[in-house]
């Protein structure tokens, strides 16, 4: 029987509860050498639902996992179907506050890096540089045969192409940008192959049940050992492939700061838990440190 990976996880008791008290988040990006992690949560403002939070996609819809998407024809048809029609959603998101607040912390040399579980590019779209992508990036296109690498927007063209007229209306988009659909809506979508050499196609990305490539993870170990604090924003850490620099950065005696609305897998290991929205959160954070978001720098130069 084949194991399902881990999508929720009990809050532990006695926990304290969060608090709307930013002075913690102020001080450690005033010291410098803060490491951001990132999840779903800090998207949702760009129209990104998360998996975990309230409302969110876990519950009605299960991700795909690598091993359902490689065992057959007809679950790689699904998929694609799915995501193609949430491409068109997920593809047009544009970058919010928050994105644009850690963008401008890394232009004023507060940050040591930023690693984030999301596949949407939003924080390189905002002006961060250096990210590392830890479940990797749904705008790139890999081939499971020969390892050939395409852009997402020659995928696309080529699905329009093959799939004349497929506007079905979907109930919802999820954050892996999979479109909930019925298997009636998908029908008989048809799937393209590499045009290298014709083999299967695989957003390059990190499924659900599949593993995150080690240098990458000893990359993210390496950015821990080096940050003088880990900031967490909007990731409920259910999931190891986050939870383990937490749990890292605890155990070097590094404070761990929290900002998401709701209890992680992680408080137990943090100095606080902000529970905020991100955009609040760290609009706020940017406007005590007078450091101007993107948006604000005009506004500001005619005061």
């Amino acid at each position: 029987m084949r194991m399902r990976p881990t999508l929720s996880w009990t809050p532990a008791e006695g926990l304290p509860p969060g608090t709307t008290d930013l002075k913690p988040v102020v001080d450690a990006l005033s010291a410098g050498g803060v490491l951001v992690l990132s999840g779903a949560g800090i998207s949702t403002e760009s129209g990104i639902p998360d998996y975990r939070g309230e409302g969110g996609s876990l519950s009605r819809h299960t991700p795909m996992t690598y091993q359902d998407f490689t065992a057959g024809a007809q679950a790689r048809r699904r998929y694609w179907a799915r995501s193609h029609l949430g491409w068109r959603t997920f593809g047009r998101a544009r970058p919010n506050a928050g994105h644009r607040a850690v963008a401008a912390f890394g232009r004023h040399g507060l940050l040591s890096g930023v690693i984030t579980q999301n596949v949407d590019g939003l924080h390189q779209a905002a002006g961060s540089e250096d990210v590392v992508e830890l479940h990797g990036n749904l705008g790139r296109v890999v081939c499971l045969s020969c390892g050939a690498f395409s852009p997402r927007s020659e995928l696309a063209r080529r699905l329009e192409e093959a799939n004349a007229g497929f506007a079905p209306v979907a109930a919802g988009i999820n954050p892996d940008g999979d479109a909930d659909l019925t298997d009636e809506q998908v029908g008989d979508f048809r799937v393209v192959p590499c045009t290298v050499c014709g083999g299967i196609l695989k957003p390059d990305v990190v499924f659900f049940g599949e593993t995150v490539p080690p240098q990458r993870v000893e990359h993210c170990r390496r950015l821990v050992r080096e940050a003088a604090s880990l900031l967490v924003l909007g990731s409920s850490l259910t999931v190891m492939s986050g939870l383990r620099f937490v749990r890292q950065a605890a155990q070097d005696g590094k404070p761990v700061l929290i900002v998401n609305r709701d209890p992680t897998r992680g408080d137990r290991h943090a100095l606080t838990r902000v529970a905020l929205s991100l955009g609040t959160a760290l609009t706020t954070v940017a406007d005590r440190l007078d450091i101007p978001l993107d948006g604000q720098v005009a506004a500001r130069a005619r005061r």
